[in-house]
């Protein structure tokens, strides 16, 4: 058994470090009394269903932007697509550093992205860009990457469903905004739009009970 040469306490396991601590131990390592408890999801499995959801959305905008040509008015919407791809490994990011909070942490990180892109639009002559293609496309993107961590997770609803639901009515925005107007370019606010409408359906019928369960407990009715 393993001894900590900071506090003297004698550690069972493979501790190089004491766990209280941080000091070194000194002494062999003994098995941990513990047993070891797999995770219920596959990092590994995580990161290449996002490696090849990338990969079909660069090579749909790469196809795209050949068809489109250079003078086509979407050829901006096609090269934005890669804001959308890293935001999904931005939110994957969140997902490793917050597991416990992965919805509320996608929540606030679109939140900050899509009101920076908004205020960098603001400063920079107002052409409303942030409108027509960063706001939906980071919402509609992590709306997906979202989804995906959710389902590879393996995560509790009520670890997740409240945050998702809000997260979804934050993809709505851009269908809100198109519908006043407000966009110049509309294909991506309706994309986003249709993909946020769809995840509410889903989550309105899959979770339908979880969600209201989590209201009533949050709102303590």
């Amino acid at each position: 058994m393993s001894r900590c040469t900071a506090c003297a306490v004698r550690i069972e396991g493979t501790w190089e470090t004491c766990p209280l601590c941080g000091a070194s131990t000194v002494g062999a390592g003994t098995p941990s009394p513990f047993p070891s408890v797999p995770l219920p999801y596959s990092w590994a499995r995580l990161l290449r269903m996002l490696l090849l959801v990338s990969l079909g959305v660069i090579a749909v905008s790469l196809t795209a932007q050949l068809l489109l040509g250079r003078g086509a008015e979407l050829f901006g919407a096609a090269r934005s697509v890669w804001l959308g791809i890293c935001t999904m490994w931005l939110v994957v990011l969140a997902a490793v550093r917050a597991r416990r909070r992965v919805a509320r942490s996608t929540l606030w990180t679109v939140a900050l992205v899509c009101a920076l892109s908004a205020y960098w639009d603001y400063l920079t002559g107002w052409h409303r860009w942030s409108l027509s293609y960063a706001i939906p496309i980071v919402a509609a993107s992590a709306i997906i990457a979202l989804l995906i961590i959710v389902r590879a997770m393996r995560l509790e609803p009520g670890e997740h469903v409240l945050s998702s639901a809000l997260m979804v009515l934050l993809g709505l925005v851009p269908l809100v905004l198109l519908m006043l107007g407000q966009v110049p370019v509309r294909l991506p606010s309706g994309i986003c739009g249709a993909i946020a409408v769809a995840s509410l359906v889903r989550l309105a019928w899959v979770r339908g009970a979880d969600l209201r369960h989590e209201l009533a407990r949050r709102l303590h009715l």
